[in-house]
C-alpha cells in the first residue's frame, strides 16, 4: 500500500460534499431569520422599549390613552388701554350715522325674442341715504340713469323696490321712493356747507365695489371747485376731499366731524379709476334745495326767463360769444320785454335770435352761466338782461318767472 495514498476520512475532514450543499443553506436561512426577529423587535420597541407612535393610534387594550403630539403653546396677549379719543369719535360717528346710508342697485332688462321672455339683471350699484321718514332716498343721477327699477338695501339688510321720483342731471343729483315703515328709517341729519373751511375731518361711508357701508376719513381739501355734470353743465362751489372714494360710493354721503351731511359724492379724479386721493362732493346747500323741489314737483322749480337756448357747441361752431336764444315763450317776461328767438324768414333763410351776455352785470358767456346766475335769483325777482342783437348792444328789465309755470 501506498503511504501517500490518502484515507477516505483526511480526504474531507468537513463532511461529504452532499451535506455541504445542504447544511450551509440551512445555517445562511437561520442566520437571515435570526436578524428579522431582531429587527422587528428593535423597530417596534425602540432601542429602550418606548412606544413610538408612526400613523394613527391603535386602541389600547390596557385602558390606557395612547399618547399624542402636543401643541406648541401660544403667547399670552398684552392687554391695551383704552382707544384714543379721536378712535372713539370716529366709531361713534360710524355707528350713528351708517345707519342712514343705503346700498342701491340698478335692475335692467333683457328680452330673449326666441323664447318671448324678460330676463332681469343687476346692471349696475352705487349708494345713497335716507332723506326723511317718508322713505325718499337721495343718490347721485349717474348710478340710477341707465335702468328703469331699482332696488335699495337698508341697513337692516332689507330690500325695498323703489321708485322714481325726480331727477336733476345738471346737478348729478336724484330722489327714489321706498315703501319701507318709518321706524325702519333713520334719515340722515343735514348740516351746512357755506361755512366750510380746508382743514376740516370728514368721513364718506358708501359702498365701494359693492362692499357695503365702508367708511372712509380724510380733510377737506380744497372748496370751491368746478365739474361737469353728466349733461355738462357745470356744478359749482364743489367740495374737494383726499377722503378715499371709489366706484360705489358715487351718491353716498360726506359727513363732518358732527356726523352732519355736508355734501354728496360724486366724483374723483383718476387716472386708473380708482381713488387717488381726489374726490368731490356736491356741497349740501345745493343738495338741500334741489331734493326740496324734487321732492315736491318731480323736478327743479327755479327761477326762468321764458326762453330756450341752443346748446353752447352750437355758439361755438358760430363762432358766437354768449348764449344764443333758441325760442320765446310768449307769454313769458322775455317774450313780454321783446327778445327775439331764432327763425326761418319766408326766403328759407335762418335769421339768428338774440345773444345773451349778461345777467345784472354778471357776464354771460355759456349756458351754465345762464343757469347758475338764474339759480341765486328768486321767483319774482326783477333782473336786467344783456344782449346782443345785429351787433348792437341792449338791455331789458324783465321779472323772473318758476320754470314750472
Amino acid at each position: 500500500m501506498n503511504d501517500n495514498t490518502p484515507s477516505p476520512r483526511s480526504a474531507d475532514p468537513h463532511g461529504s460534499g452532499l451535506q455541504r450543499l445542504f447544511l450551509y443553506p440551512l445555517a445562511l436561512g437561520l442566520l437571515l431569520g435570526l436578524g428579522f426577529f431582531v429587527g422587528l423587535s428593535w423597530n417596534s420597541g425602540g432601542a429602550d422599549g418606548a412606544t413610538t407612535t408612526v400613523a394613527a393610534p391603535i386602541a389600547s387594550t390596557t385602558g390606557q390613552e395612547p399618547a399624542t403630539t402636543a401643541r406648541p403653546q401660544l403667547r399670552d396677549a398684552s392687554g391695551r388701554g383704552d382707544l384714543w379719543l379721536n378712535e372713539q369719535v370716529t366709531i361713534g360717528l360710524f355707528q350713528e350715522s351708517s345707519p342712514s346710508v343705503v346700498f342701491i342697485t340698478s335692475i335692467s332688462e333683457s328680452f330673449d325674442i326666441w323664447r318671448m321672455n324678460v330676463t332681469r339683471y343687476p346692471s349696475g350699484t352705487g349708494s345713497g341715504f335716507v332723506w326723511d321718514s317718508d322713505g325718499h332716498i337721495v343718490t347721485n343721477f349717474h348710478v340710477i340713469q341707465n335702468a328703469r327699477q331699482w332696488q335699495v338695501t337698508l341697513s337692516d339688510q332689507s330690500t325695498w323696490d323703489a321708485e322714481f321720483v325726480g331727477a336733476a342731471p345738471d346737478k348729478d343729483l336724484a330722489v327714489l321712493k321706498i315703501g319701507a315703515p318709518a321706524e325702519a328709517l333713520i334719515p340722515i341729519q343735514v348740516g351746512r356747507s357755506d361755512d366750510l373751511q380746508v382743514g376740516q375731518s370728514v368721513l364718506a361711508i358708501g359702498n365701494p365695489f359693492g362692499l357695503d357701508h365702508t367708511l372712509t376719513t380724510g380733510v377737506i381739501s380744497a372748496l370751491g371747485r368746478e365739474i361737469d355734470s353728466i349733461v355738462e353743465v357745470p356744478i359749482r362751489d364743489v367740495i374737494q376731499t383726499d377722503a378715499a372714494i371709489n366706484p360705489g360710493n358715487s351718491g353716498g354721503p360726506l359727513l363732518d366731524s358732527a356726523g352732519r351731511l355736508i355734501g354728496v359724492n360724486t366724483a374723483i379724479f383718476s387716472p386708473s379709476g380708482s381713488s387717488a386721493g381726489v374726490g368731490f362732493a356736491i356741497p349740501v346747500d345745493t343738495v338741500n334745495w334741489v331734493v326740496s323741489d324734487l321732492v315736491a314737483y318731480g323736478q327743479i322749480r327755479r327761477a326762468a326767463l321764458g326762453l330756450d337756448t341752443f346748446a353752447n357747441s352750437v355758439a361755438r361752431r358760430l363762432r358766437i360769444e354768449g348764449v344764443l336764444v333758441r325760442s320765446i315763450a310768449s307769454d313769458g317776461p322775455a317774450g313780454a320785454a321783446g327778445l327775439r328767438g331764432t327763425v326761418r324768414d319766408d326766403r328759407g333763410r335762418i335769421r339768428l335770435g338774440d345773444i345773451i351776455v349778461a345777467l345784472d352785470g354778471e357776464p354771460i358767456a355759456t349756458t351754465g352761466d345762464l343757469q347758475l346766475a338764474l339759480e341765486s335769483r328768486q321767483i319774482g325777482q326783477q333782473v336786467e338782461l344783456t344782449y346782443i342783437r345785429g351787433g348792437e348792444s341792449y338791455t331789458a328789465r324783465l321779472r323772473l318767472v318758476s320754470s314750472t309755470d
